[in-house]
């Protein structure tokens, strides 16, 4: 009942603050990262979901996070973010990216689930990031593998790339799959040279069409 009340409340905030859909023409949001625009074949693709893997802690999923934020304030369009432990430290965003967030604190994964869902349907936004690098492994197993495949259905037909981090390969439907490899620390975040310093390794990268099955 929690879960549907905080969908419902959801669902009525999106009505408030966005009475249609931006326009944003590219097929790909590009992040300025050059690695990651590399690995995923020039930006981060609509109608698709690209999975990044973050196994060790300080990887560098923090810091993807917060410059997807500085790329939504520079191409002013809104970036959701689902909080899958409501772990996102507000104060170390840059002030002037935040009214470019929508920021859905959620505190189960499978909670974190349903609302990625009602706002791929609802279209309004270019990006959905869900987050579950601090979900536990017992509750990610509880996420249902059907979960994402009809995620991945909703993604396709949906103006939005959509971003699923965890510490673990679990979303069988992912286009593109991407894993972090770096040993970072919070100080690290501020640096703006660490985007030069960002390593990954991609294991996935599909065609559309070869993503469609």
């Amino acid at each position: 009942m929690a879960a549907n009340r905080k969908i419902l409340d959801l669902r009525n905030l999106l009505a408030e603050r966005f009475v249609q859909p931006p326009t944003l023409p590219a097929n790909q949001i590009v992040t300025g990262i050059p690695v990651l625009d590399q690995a995923t074949g020039g930006g981060l693709g609509k109608g698709s979901i690209t999975e990044i893997i973050s196994a060790q802690p300080s990887a560098g999923s923090a810091f993807l996070i917060h410059n997807l934020l500085r790329i939504a304030q520079r191409q002013r369009f809104f970036m959701a973010l689902v909080d899958g432990r409501d772990s996102f430290d507000v104060q170390t965003a840059t002030p002037a990216a935040l009214p470019y967030l929508f920021w859905v604190r959620c505190e189960r994964a499978t909670e974190a689930t349903k609302a990625a869902d009602f706002l791929l349907r609802d279209g309004n936004f270019p990006l959905v990031l869900l987050d579950l690098i601090l979900n536990s492994p017992d509750e990610l197993r509880h996420i249902r593998p059907t979960t994402w495949y009809r995620l991945q259905r909703l993604v396709e037909s949906a103006p939005t790339a959509f971003l699923v981090m965890s510490r673990h390969n679990m979303v069988a439907s992912a286009r593109t799959k991407i894993v972090l490899e770096n040993h970072w620390t919070l100080s690290d975040l501020s640096r703006e040279e660490m985007i030069s310093q960002l390593r990954l390794r991609l294991e996935r990268r599909q065609s559309n069409l070869s993503a469609l099955g």
